[in-house]
Order: C-alpha cells, then structure tokens, then sequence
C-alpha cells in the first residue's frame, strides 16, 4: 500500500489499505491511510465513509483535517472551513489549509499571506511556494510570480541533479527533452507545476517564444 501510494497509483493503494483494515480492524492507522488512499484517488464518498470508523482519539484531528480535504476537493468550501474551525489552531497543516480556502474563495492576498505564514513555520516547500507564486499570478502580480518560481527551478535543478531536468536525450528524429518520468521526488519538487505556471505567465506577457520553452 505504501509503494503503490508513493508510485501515485491511488487506486491500488487504497484496495491494499482497504484489505488492511479488514484483516485488522482494530488499527486505526491502516483506516487513516486508506482514506488517504481513496481521497487521492478521487473517491471522496467512500472515503468520508471510512473517516467515521476511526474510533483512536488519537487520530481525531487528523482525521476532521481528511474530511475538511474531502470536503474542499468537492468545492464544499463551507463545510470545510466549518470543519477546519473545530481543529486546534496550532495544527501544523492548519495554515496551509486556511491558504487553500482563501485562494479558492478568490481571496488571493489572505490567502499569499498564509502560505508565507505557513512556510516561515515549517521551512522552505516548494509546494508553498509554488502556491504563492499562484497567488501572485491570479493577481497578476507576474514579476513576483516570476521570481519564486525561479527559486523552486533553481532549488530543484540544485537538489535534484538525479531528476536531469533540461537534459536532452537521442530519440527518434534526433535529440529530444529527457523524460524524468512522474516520480515522488519529482512532485515534491513542484518543478512541473512552476514550469507550467512560468508558460502561463510568458504567454500572458505576449513573450511567446518562452512560453513554449
């Protein structure tokens, strides 16, 4: 399950973790991850249904911060804020989340400013900044858009010679961009995500010839 998971085979995942907690129904850990699973792979029903067989305290807020997920992947904007304010307000995802709201509600800058909360908390992520440079993108912001995504490019190239981004590779009709493949490394990077977000912003400012670099 955690393999198939990692690989982002969500499907496979959560048919695993679901004969997991069948096998040992009293782990509440295995409930945890297929819900996770099964949110992943775009099955929200069956994942609130299993959110309310967790019985370990333990897992109670973790669990309420899964359902208010379940319940923003289906544009229930306010359920899940309803249900975001019964969490502690030091749960480490809770900055991220409320950034999340914000951004879908269209309230861009109070959204920027808790994803920059969020990563002065816990370090640098290239997904929150990634989710900043957005901000800055849907207020059309572009030169600052422009300069964090430098940063998680630069940042991944850096930390990830593995991934060989931008390296050219022999194919059919001569040399070609080098697949990377979809890796978890790679999605942690968000290089996807800002190199699509960066043609966006190109082809925004009419500067079409790196749009399609």
């Amino acid at each position: 399950g955690y393999c198939y998971y990692h690989m982002q085979d969500f499907a496979n995942a959560s048919n695993i973790y679901g004969q997991l907690t069948q096998a040992c129904p009293d782990i509440d850990e295995y409930k945890v991850y297929h819900v996770q699973s099964l949110m992943k792979a775009g099955m929200y029903e069956e994942a609130s249904q299993v959110c309310t067989t967790v019985e370990n305290s333990e897992y109670t807020e973790r669990v309420m911060l899964l359902q208010a997920a379940i319940s923003y992947e289906q544009d229930e904007v306010q359920l899940a804020r309803s249900i975001l304010d019964q969490c502690s307000p030091e749960a480490e995802e809770r900055q991220v989340f409320e950034g999340a709201l914000f951004w879908k509600e269209k309230r861009h800058a109070e959204a920027m400013k808790m994803f920059g909360d969020a990563m002065n908390s816990l370090g640098y992520k290239a997904d929150l900044a990634y989710n900043v440079a957005l901000c800055y993108y849907s207020q059309k912001q572009y030169g600052p858009a422009l300069k964090h995504i430098a940063e998680i490019i630069e940042r991944g190239v850096r930390d990830h010679p593995e991934l060989s981004v931008g390296a050219l590779s022999e194919g059919v009709g001569g040399l070609q961009a080098r697949s990377v493949g979809n890796t978890a490394v790679l999605k942690e990077t968000a290089l996807v995500e800002a190199f699509n977000l960066k043609s966006a912003i190109e082809y925004m400012m009419k500067n079409m010839e790196a749009a399609k670099d």
